[in-house]
């Protein structure tokens, strides 16, 4: 059978892409080597921003902006789809002991986007749990989060449900077939599926297949680590940052706080040291956490790139091969808007952004050692 595209990589990107393409008509194969949605896409903690929005780079912003104006139609097609709620919260965010609070407010206003100071009677009226002595915040109300695990099951399904989409989960590939130059589909230990284009969504892992095809990229795993509290509902509301660090509420009463970064290659176990020092933080942020269980502690690898400019559209050097990686820290955030930019591409339609910054052919000639 030929499809009209294989993915692989069955994470958010994957997922959301299969999706996406398939809604237009295609045929699509999305093959992931574990179980759909389990890597970086389960393990981070859903805010539906880059941490401190305005340190970014402009090609970040523009893919931010479009995937959180996408999020709240997502989120509530896929509950009808499926039945699942990825729970997406709009409770905004409060950054505290913001050092370039100038820089932001000049960035909110050059973009658009709704920020302001607020002193700390509206800091302990919206949270009053936050980090005492306080006397000023940076306000950004339309910040929103989403269960990230939830999201994944709920895309998962809805593949699942549909007939133009083949899910094949715990099925690794052994390599592309290639023929002069051409990407006529993967092969793997049970079949040969061919395929008039193939993605590679491999988050982490894509650094090593682009070095099998001769291609220095640069993207590498880069490992977090997160804490879960179990506390009780609306101890927190929003996400708050501070120092870096943050806390993620979620309906059900559990806080996430997160996260670490570090370059220790595809090593997901996690270490006493950053659970105390996450535990540390999360106290800091928010002191009645002290009062709560840690109910889990976990890692993940994210796929790290130069800048943190994702990789998205065809691999030079390899007819009809297309790659969505190297997004680092922000998958969940700009996974919408950079799912849509590919299968624009894919599809030859117009696209919603400019490509340019985040064509492959650009971003090899960045990563040469």
């Amino acid at each position: 059978m030929l499809n009209d595209f294989v993915i692989v990589g069955g994470g958010v990107i994957g997922l959301m892409l299969a999706r996406e393409l398939s809604q237009a008509g295609a045929g699509v194969t999305l093959i992931e080597r574990g179980a759909c949605a389990q890597e970086s896409s389960w393990a981070g903690g859903g805010i539906v921003s880059p941490l401190y929005p305005w340190r970014y780079s402009d090609p970040i912003t523009a893919l931010a902006s479009l995937s959180q104006a996408a999020y709240p139609k997502l989120a509530a097609e896929l509950l009808q789809e499926t039945g699942i709620d990825p729970e997406l919260r709009t409770e905004g965010a409060l950054f505290l002991r913001v050092a370039d609070q100038a820089e932001a407010l000049a960035w909110a206003q050059a973009q658009g986007k709704r920020m302001q100071v607020v002193d700390k009677a509206f800091l302990y009226d919206r949270e009053p749990e936050a980090a005492p002595h306080c006397e000023s915040a940076l306000w950004m109300p339309d910040t929103a989060s989403i269960r990230n695990p939830r999201l994944g099951q709920a895309l998962k399904r809805s593949l699942e449900l549909n007939p133009r989409v083949r899910l094949l989960e715990n099925t690794e590939i052994r390599a592309l077939r290639i023929q002069d130059g051409e990407v006529l589909g993967v092969e793997t230990a049970q079949a040969v599926f061919s395929a008039r284009k193939v993605i590679l969504a491999t988050g982490a892992w894509t650094g090593q297949l682009l070095s099998d095809l001769g291609i220095h990229s640069q993207i590498q795993p880069v490992r977090g680590q997160m804490i879960l509290f179990k506390a009780v509902p609306n101890l927190v509301r929003g996400v708050v940052l501070m120092d870096g660090r943050y806390v993620i509420p979620r309906a059900d009463g559990r806080i996430l706080a997160g996260s670490t970064l570090e370059y220790v290659g595809f090593d997901k176990q996690t270490c006493e040291e950053a659970r105390l020092s996450l535990q540390e933080t999360a106290y800091r942020i928010i002191p009645a956490l002290a009062d709560f269980p840690i109910e889990h502690h976990w890692a993940g690898l994210r796929p790290g790139s130069v800048d943190g400019i994702p990789w998205i559209g065809a691999v030079p050097g390899y007819q009809n091969l297309y790659i969505n990686a190297g997004h680092f820290r922000n998958g969940l955030v700009l996974a919408p808007a950079a799912v849509r930019l590919l299968t624009e591409t894919l599809l030859e339609r117009p696209t919603s952004l400019d490509p340019a910054p985040y064509l492959p052919s650009a971003r090899i000639q960045a990563a040469q050692p």
